[in-house]
């Protein structure tokens, strides 16, 4: 058999069809349409080895009205315009001729710019074409209005091990287009191993038996010995733009905040076994300090600046250690996000104003005529006052209520912090008071 295993064991029907219950389980919207010979325009969203271009020769194969659809699949990695014109003409063609309708397949459709995406919008308005995309991004960010309004989309999950080994197990036992006829023997515990070794991803999965398959030659056993030097190295699901990316570093952010270590941990790991840059993550980690710990427990901040540094110095390899430390660190701190309500706060404040001016006893007077214009006249040395504290000035702008936009939390050192500001407000209060007698 010349062409591929994956390829030879592509489903044949939707029952075929193995870990998409959600879009395809008995019932479901999308499998009643196809069944009932509805097909209709969409956007297939799912990691690779979901299942995306198979469900839509599907689609092809079930056709309109119980007649099978042409199929014409693209690429948006190797084409463009021109190569989305001749597939309509294609398909303008077939259905003024024989009638027959046509399913366009376009895969990593993300990958086409607006006006390429909006060149075959026209046919599938009118009809002449049933469009298919399949994307491993968010439709929501990488495709254009315009076509998410005229395409349902369907999100497809990554197969889990127990779907997997269904794939594996059917590509073993099946004669006429798998394995079966070399009557291989693979024990359960080297099934389950390559179902998770596949991750996810039954074209994987099948690719790897594959190859498992010709290293057992004439011994006719894929033992643990053989599975191993096929499987070794293989690397978890990433991609260093994508959702996946995305995803995993909030996972990460949001196990810090949420004080769980171990979590943390996991999410990092994930991200540097998936080929992240850890430079990204020790900007991350930084930015995490700050907005989730900040003054509740200041040496996070430095902590995680010295991981950042250490990641320079000693390279990926060696610093991840220093990265390690610093998260663990931030899990387990006391939290405050009292600085980053404060700044959001402010900026909301300051683009709601006008240009307030700066008061005049706030003002620098390096000047003869600045002097004379009452710059820094009134103002109040602080050095100068008890305990270094001018009780009852004011530093915000004449007209502008004194606002409170910083609330230390109850937490670490900024308990501390909450109980001088409070002090401090009580001494500005009696400095008021008395001065309006």
């Amino acid at each position: 058999m010349s062409a591929p295993l994956a390829d030879r064991m592509r489903p044949r029907s939707l029952d075929e069809v193995v870990g998409q219950d959600q879009v395809l389980g008995a019932g479901k919207p999308l499998r009643r349409a196809l069944e009932d010979g509805k097909a209709h325009s969409m956007v297939l969203w799912g990691p690779p080895g979901s299942g995306k271009t198979t469900l839509a020769r599907l689609i092809a194969q079930l056709g309109v009205q119980g007649k099978p659809c042409h199929f014409i699949a693209l690429s948006a990695v190797l084409g463009g315009v021109k190569e989305v014109r001749a597939a309509v003409e294609e398909a303008q063609q077939l259905r003024a001729g024989s009638g027959q309708r046509t399913v366009l397949f376009v895969d990593e459709v993300h990958r086409f710019n607006k006006s390429q995406q909006d060149a075959f919008l026209p046919h599938v308005e009118d009809g002449t074409l049933t469009f298919v995309g399949a994307t491993t991004e968010n439709p929501s960010f990488e495709l254009n209005s315009a076509l998410l309004s005229r395409a349902r989309v369907y999100v497809l999950k990554a197969l889990d091990a127990t779907a997997l080994r269904q794939v594996i197990d059917r590509a073993l036992a099946d004669a006429e287009r798998g394995l079966g006829a070399s009557r291989l023997t693979m024990a359960d515990a080297e099934r389950d191993a390559l179902a998770q070794a596949a991750d996810g991803d039954a074209r994987r999965a099948l690719n790897l038996l594959e190859i498992a398959a010709e290293l057992a030659g004439t011994a006719g056993t894929i033992d643990a010995g053989t599975l191993g030097q096929v499987i070794a190295g293989g690397g978890r699901r990433f991609d260093k733009r994508g959702e996946l990316f995305h995803d995993q570093i909030s996972a990460l952010h949001k196990s810090v905040r949420g004080s769980d270590p171990d979590a943390a941990l996991y999410w990092m790991v994930r991200m540097i076994d998936g080929g992240c840059d850890p430079l990204y993550l020790a900007r991350r980690v930084v930015r995490m300090a700050s907005e989730d710990v900040g003054n509740a427990d200041p040496r996070a901040l430095a902590l995680a600046l010295d991981a950042w540094d250490v990641v320079e110095r000693l390279g990926a390899g060696e610093g991840e250690l220093a990265l390690a430390q610093a998260v663990v660190y931030l899990s387990v701190a006391p939290k405050s996000n009292a600085v980053y309500a404060a700044l959001n706060a402010v900026k909301a404040e300051v683009a709601s104003q006008g240009t307030l001016e700066v008061p005049a006893h706030l003002r620098n007077a390096p000047t003869k005529l600045m002097k004379e214009l009452g710059h820094g006249r009134g103002y109040r040395y602080a050095h100068d006052e008890p305990d270094a504290y001018a009780a009852g000035e004011r530093y915000f702008p004449d007209g502008m209520p004194v606002t409170r936009y910083y609330h230390p939390v109850e937490r670490g050192l900024e308990a501390k912090i909450a109980a001088k500001l409070a002090e401090l407000r009580a001494r500005d209060a009696a400095a008021t008071k008395e001065g309006g007698r």
